[in-house]
């Protein structure tokens, strides 16, 4: 069992109070460890400590800063097994899984490691001779970083790296189920040597500490990975001293396939996307629609694929799923299915889960699930389920797929496979998602820009726009005369 404090001002510290909360294995309840939970005098001083730290680290050569996220980067690769490790002790994901998670995180640090070098201003045609008009992007301030459980690894790393490439420093709040994998990573942040201030670890209370945050006028922006219910939540709070926010927030993802779509091809992506993290993952497949005259085949398909998926510990061997979070997402999968059931949906694999260990919050899991014959009424087909369940809803046009897609007030990722060109752009461009996988169902990537349409958030990561997201535009008039 291991302990750990919170990180304020480059130390290792408990909160004043001497409170301490459990971390649990989802796999079956055990006690991963404790975790110092802070309390609203760390909060004050993790933002007294980043305001210090913003003027000089700001003010760093880009290159320096980028050195810093560097020697980062190397840690991060070096130690990458033992945070892969964490990360499945106290999350519940397949081992291998973890690591791919870790070096997905690992990859947007050394990607804005060189971004912090690529901020650049412009210059514009004046309106008379004697001026001169200058653009400067500069730091936004102070930011507070909040981060899920379940990527806790990626968020943290993909959070961070842009805010301090372009001269904020972070104040982080990870995930209270969650919280080690964060601590292995800022670790290695400040072995890296980065100056202290610069980076904050606050684990405890979401509503204490997100409170005291966003009632701080020195905190400048806020960026969140979560609910969508809560980021609504973060932006009312936010409006009060009108800081910048950035929201990734749920998604629904159709995933649609055409009759002259490579259909195993189809299959195959579709089950990396489905089953990756126990469908708790906010592109996850939420709704396949199938023209119906494939949908006998691709069913088939499928059906065969989920009955062979390994479910257990992450760390054993041949798992190739593991536990949902908690007993509440464990109800919400249950709830969702047998509202399908109930209102005429057929179940075709799955459709039952079980319980190990003594806990009551800890050591649920659900077996893959497919379910045909869906209809738009049901729950599964507008509320983000988040567990290993497969609604099936089958279209005749290409009209008709894009209005069933495009119905939702989410608007995240979506998938489309056809092997028409004309097909896959025109629908691509009809679709209300800020992500389109064409043939992919694997389309995240460091350089590339996440995010979403509707209530699926504000703002984008990864790639340069996720920097710019962390910058101010500032307007310099310059009079000659």
């Amino acid at each position: 069992m291991r302990t750990e404090k919170l990180y304020i001002k480059g130390q290792w510290k408990d909160s004043a109070a001497g409170d301490y909360f459990d971390v649990l294995n989802p796999a079956d309840g055990s006690l991963v460890g404790k975790m110092a939970a802070a309390g609203k005098e760390e909060v004050l001083e993790a933002i007294a400590a980043a305001d210090q730290a913003f003027e000089e680290w700001s003010n760093l050569p880009a290159q320096v800063r980028s050195g810093y996220m560097k020697k980062w980067h190397e840690l991060l690769q070096e130690k990458e097994e033992i945070i892969a490790r964490t990360l499945t002790a106290e999350q519940g994901k397949p081992l291998e899984e973890a690591l791919g998670e870790v070096r997905s995180g690992t990859s947007y640090v050394e990607w804005y490691a060189e971004e912090a070098k690529r901020v650049y201003g412009e210059t514009i045609p004046a309106s008379s001779s004697p001026k001169r008009i200058m653009v400067l992007r500069q730091p936004v301030g102070v930011t507070a970083a909040i981060t899920p459980w379940n990527f806790p690894a990626s968020m943290v790393a993909r959070k961070i790296s842009p805010a301090i490439a372009a001269g904020c420093p972070v104040i982080l709040k990870p995930a209270e189920k969650t919280p080690f994998s964060a601590v292995e990573i800022i670790k290695l942040a400040h072995e890296a040597g980065i100056p202290k201030g610069v980076i904050a670890l606050l684990a405890g209370s979401a509503e204490l500490i997100g409170d005291t945050l966003l009632e701080d006028r020195r905190v400048r922006k806020i960026t969140f990975t979560g609910s969508t219910d809560v980021g609504k939540a973060l932006m009312k709070q936010s409006a009060d001293t009108v800081k910048r926010v950035s929201l990734e927030l749920g998604g629904h993802a159709p995933y649609i396939v055409f009759d002259d779509a490579d259909l195993d091809k189809a299959a195959e992506e579709l089950m990396g996307v489905k089953i990756k993290n126990c469908g708790q993952t906010c592109v996850s497949a939420n709704r396949l629609y199938v023209q119906e005259s494939v949908e006998k085949e691709l069913v088939q398909k499928l059906s065969e694929a989920f009955s062979k998926i390994k479910i257990g510990n992450g760390f054993d061997k041949d798992t190739q799923m593991g536990p949902l979070i908690d007993g509440d997402a464990y109800r919400k999968v249950q709830e969702h299915v047998e509202d399908a059931l109930s209102k005429g949906a057929k179940l075709v694999t799955g459709g039952e889960g079980f319980h190990k260990g003594d806990h009551d919050q800890a050591g649920y899991y659900y077996k893959p699930t497919i379910l045909v014959d869906v209809t738009a009424d049901m729950k599964i087909m507008k509320e983000e389920t988040f567990g290993p369940v497969l609604p099936i809803q089958r279209f005749t046009t290409e009209e008709e797929a894009i209005q069933l897609a495009n119905n939702s007030r989410y608007g995240l990722a979506s998938y489309v496979f056809t092997e028409s060109l004309n097909r896959g752009i025109r629908v691509s461009e009809k679709l209300e998602f800020g992500i389109v996988g064409l043939n992919d169902g694997s389309p995240g990537t460091a350089q590339a820009p996440f995010g979403g349409f509707k209530e699926s958030g504000l703002e984008r990561e990864g790639g340069h726009f996720g920097i710019e997201s962390f910058l101010e535009v500032k307007y310099v008039s310059i009079s000659m005369k």
